[in-house]
């Protein structure tokens, strides 16, 4: 842990001293143009930066007394390798297109020939006074392996090269892009703050700091995934470190956190496409909900929380979060906060249907009125013919009537010969045993359990722990994958088990216990299902509950052979994400 750290978090004290005292990199505007872009992230996508033309040099604004960047030599500062699209590094690495150029190191984007996909590159001379703080720094993000940060793939010293491989989401948006059309909506806005807190929160614990959290290094996936990139390489290729890295990457997450609400940066100075406070505000820092109307307060507070450094104050009474630890525990702390409801069309108007050609009609009333629309009665019969027919089907249904009234009165005075009697004569028609409808109560056998994740890469999810919920033990269980929100990450409406009955049986309640407080449906596949259902259309809802002990009932009894317990919240874990444990079913007749 301590050599990780080393190689991390303070990065830069291999490769200079202290630097100047300013804002941090997070609490004002890059100075530094990229190929000709300004406020931009020297990792913001190709798509994103395709105005990036020039071949200009830049300099990195000078952090705090926290936050220190290596100085510079004297001498002319080193230049990018002088490298071109086409070339190739290690006969694999295929560079296809600069999208930075800045203070001695450029970055790229390549395809990987070999696995035929694309990557991102950096790339600086061996003799780069940072070159070994980045090779360390790349090298230590790379043993994290968590799937929330963009993962460094190679980082190589080759000939007089250094250069870092990391993986390119083609998929992804940064945030960026996504505050260039304005504000996130509220819930997206706490799915940002919590799955960001979260990823770095779990990053502090192995001692690797980013240091450099801004719009561009944050992308969101197209399953509604937020993944931070540049994860301790940003600071090292700029040479920034800090002297309470925990402060400085929270205080990054309140400013996005404060972007994603206002649209705007938390500082006086414009940066990264959002204007600034200054035109509003000067220096103080104002909260969210007072910038923006229908701002949610208890994300505006918890922004407020997090921009602790330079002056700005928690507000109210509440304690400002300095780690990141912290604040994931705040953000738990905040009352679930719905997903918007889904917009659903309004029907067409309904229009009567067209007359069939040839249908009699009464005569052309005015326009819109009743007589133009309804159709002319049928003639009826002539004088006494009608009268004839009306009294024959009479005296045909009376005659009909009455022969089988007696047909039935012999039937029972006689006794039928082909109906089956008991021992004291007394007829078993009607008598059939009929099915169960009262709820009884007694457990009903469970032949088998299976996880069931129609949603999944897989289609799995831990299956080999399903037994557990069988055994009659509290303490083994069978628990899901783990997730960055109650709601699966948006990645998924939920996961489940399925219990085969064994046979079609009469189910009035199903009860689970749980791990942490839990949302579950109990759904059923219909009576007629001849094998074990594969998607979630071939169950329907019977009832939900959340709790750590529930029991689902049906309002009336049903009878299925297949059940579905269908897990749609999950509990906070101590570990700092979420997933669902089953300790233990039961289904009861």
């Amino acid at each position: 842990m301590a050599e990780r750290s080393t190689a991390a978090v303070d990065v830069a004290d291999k490769s200079g001293g202290a630097g100047g005292k300013n804002k941090p990199p997070t609490a004002q505007a890059d100075k530094a143009t990229a190929d000709g872009a300004t406020a931009h992230d020297s990792d913001d996508n190709a798509a994103a930066d395709t105005s990036r033309t020039a071949d200009t040099k830049g300099s990195e604004t000078q952090p705090t007394d926290s936050v220190s960047p290596t100085p510079q030599p004297p001498s002319q500062p080193p230049q990018p390798p002088e490298l071109h699209s086409g070339h190739k590094l290690a006969k694999r690495y295929r560079l296809e297109e600069c999208v930075t150029r800045l203070d001695g190191f450029s970055s790229w984007r390549a395809v990987d020939e070999k696995l035929r996909r694309a990557v991102g590159v950096h790339l600086l001379a061996a003799d780069h006074p940072r070159a070994r703080s980045v090779l360390a720094a790349a090298r230590s993000a790379a043993l994290l392996g968590d799937p929330r940060f963009v993962q460094v793939l190679d980082a190589v010293e080759e000939n007089d090269l250094v250069y870092v491989v990391h993986e390119w989401l083609p998929d992804a948006t940064s945030l960026t892009t996504l505050l260039s059309s304005g504000p996130l909506e509220t819930h997206e806005a706490y799915q940002l703050v919590s799955q960001v807190a979260q990823a770095m929160a779990a990053a502090h614990r192995e001692g690797l700091a980013h240091l450099r959290l801004t719009p561009g290094c944050v992308l969101r996936t197209t399953a509604g995934q937020y993944r931070i990139r540049g994860l301790a390489v940003n600071a090292a290729l700029r040479g920034i470190t800090s002297d309470h890295p925990q402060r400085t990457d929270t205080e990054a997450i309140g400013a996005l956190l404060y972007a994603a609400l206002t649209q705007r940066w938390p500082y006086s100075e414009d940066a990264y496409g959002l204007s600034g406070m200054a035109d509003l505000t000067g220096d103080s820092l104002v909260p969210p909900d007072q910038v923006r109307a229908g701002v949610h307060r208890g994300l505006s507070e918890l922004a407020m929380r997090a921009l602790v450094n330079n002056g700005a104050t928690a507000s109210r009474q509440e304690q400002p979060c300095t780690t990141p630890e912290e604040l994931t525990k705040a953000i738990a702390a905040l009352p679930r906060i719905r997903p918007p409801e889904p917009d659903f069309a309004a029907p067409p108007p309904y229009q009567r249907p067209a007359f069939r050609q040839g249908a009699a009609r009464t005569p052309a009333g005015p326009a819109g009125s009743p007589t133009a629309a309804v159709p002319a009665a049928p003639p009826t019969l002539p004088g006494r013919t009608g009268k004839f027919l009306k009294w024959s089907v009479s005296a045909l249904l009376i005659a009909a009537l009455g022969l089988g009234s007696w047909q039935l009165a012999d039937t029972l005075m006689k006794g039928d010969p082909t109906t089956p009697t008991d021992g004291a004569g007394q007829s078993q028609i009607g008598q059939q045993k009929q099915p169960q409808t009262a709820p009884t109560g007694k457990p009903v056998d469970i032949s088998l359990a299976k996880d069931f994740d129609p949603f999944g890469s897989d289609g799995s999810e831990n299956g080999d722990e399903v037994t557990a919920v069988l055994d009659g033990d509290a303490s083994t269980f069978w628990q899901t994958s783990y997730y960055r929100s109650a709601r699966f990450g948006n990645l998924k409406d939920g996961v489940g088990l399925i219990l085969d009955l064994g046979k079609l049986q009469q189910v009035s309640s199903v009860k689970i216990d749980f791990m942490g407080s839990t949302s579950v449906d109990f759904l059923a596949a219909p009576k007629d299902t001849t094998g074990m259902p594969t998607s979630l259309n071939g169950f329907s809802k019977v009832s939900s509950a959340s709790g750590t002990k529930v029991e689902l009932k049906a309002q009336k009894p049903i009878r299925t052979q297949y059940i579905l317990v269908w897990l749609t919240e999950l509990p906070l874990t101590e570990e700092g994400n979420y997933r669902g444990r089953v300790t233990g079913v039961e289904v009861l007749s």
